[in-house]
């Protein structure tokens, strides 16, 4: 987390910001927190977004149906005012690094019984979004939180409003024609992309688990199934990922064929989300959101203890109750925190 910069806000809507966390194509995401003192993740959208009306039209709708989503295994969308001059939305924090930090810097390839666990939970967390009429459209380790309890998954629909915007957003590579249809436009990250995505073909919820076989084999081996863009550019990556078979030479034999099943071609012939669950042997201890056993090792598990205490640690900013964010005079969407 880095300190606010000096055009930051001190404030968005109820919340207190304490640092950033990031940004990405949409906006700048900062911790914050409630009056009543729930520790949140609040998402500033870019101005230059907020000022185009067909992506303000989508970034209401795809609120409207993250709020909908249910379940101990997603960020949910606490609170939102989508009419702000500068239009935002507060998730719930996830108390701990991305599965992209934890691999690819952190601590290397997950244990076979981890990635075991992680694919349990993801299950879960892509039926609770799929349960809400979601397709999540950009699951990718930077989109898996990576917690104690287990994972979390995070930015779920809300990237679709993105579609009506072509371009490089920084965090993620969006292609596509910025139109509103679901087909022709095209949302996703190269190396997480499903082949209907590549073709800009009908997306459904088999999309999603293209890319869960993806983030398992990443999880598993630290390399990606198809290579990465910056091996072979942008193109050929796209074009092994819908001609080419993954390369799994790395994945324990124990979960090649659960990934091997995920990554298939054709979209109906991928496995459901509850044949991942009993292929992970995992259901019986994944419950209410977290795993029952440890599931981490015990270095990532010291370093999530440290991460809790800085947390704990963080204080208000100085002159936190000055300076607000471009507000509407129209009351936010709003769920109680």
């Amino acid at each position: 987390m880095e300190k606010l910069g000096p055009g930051d806000p001190q404030r968005i809507g109820g919340y207190r910001l304490l640092g950033r966390l990031g940004s990405g194509g949409m906006g700048q995401v900062f911790l914050a927190r409630s009056d009543r003192g729930r520790t949140v993740a609040v998402k500033l959208v870019r101005p230059e977004l907020a000022a185009r009306e067909e992506f303000r039209t989508r970034f209401r709708h795809e609120v409207r149906n993250a709020q909908r989503v249910g379940g101990f295994w997603t960020a949910p969308v606490l609170d939102a005012d989508t009419e702000a001059a500068v239009p935002w939305l507060a998730t719930g924090y996830v108390a701990g690094p991305s599965l992209q930090q934890v691999v690819g810097h952190d601590h290397g390839p997950l244990p076979e019984r981890s990635v075991r666990i992680l694919a349990a939970g993801l299950a879960h967390a892509l039926t609770n979004i799929h349960a809400a009429g979601i397709v999540h459209r950009d699951l990718k380790p930077s989109n898996v939180m990576v917690t104690i309890e287990g994972p979390r998954v995070i930015d779920f629909g809300v990237a679709r409003a993105l579609e009506t915007v072509t371009g490089d957003g920084g965090m993620t590579t969006y292609l596509g024609d910025g139109g509103l249809t679901q087909t022709g436009a095209v949302i996703g990250s190269p190396g997480f992309m499903a082949p209907e995505q590549v073709r800009g073909d009908l997306i459904t919820p088999a999309c999603d688990v293209f890319c869960l076989g993806s983030v398992l084999a990443y999880a598993a081996t630290g390399t990606l199934p198809f290579g990465s863009a910056e091996q072979q550019g942008v193109h050929a990556l796209l074009f092994r990922i819908a001609e080419e078979e993954p390369d799994l030479a790395r994945v324990p034999e124990g979960l090649a064929d659960l990934v091997r099943a995920c990554l298939r071609k054709d979209p109906a012939a991928r496995p459901t989300l509850e044949w991942i669950l009993e292929r992970t042997g995992a259901e019986d201890t994944v419950a209410d959101g977290r795993s029952r056993d440890p599931w981490l090792p015990g270095t990532l598990v010291a370093q999530l203890g440290r991460h809790a205490v800085r947390l704990l640690e963080t204080e208000n900013p100085e002159g936190a109750f000055t300076e607000t964010a471009p507000q509407h005079s129209t009351p936010p969407d709003h769920v109680p925190t």
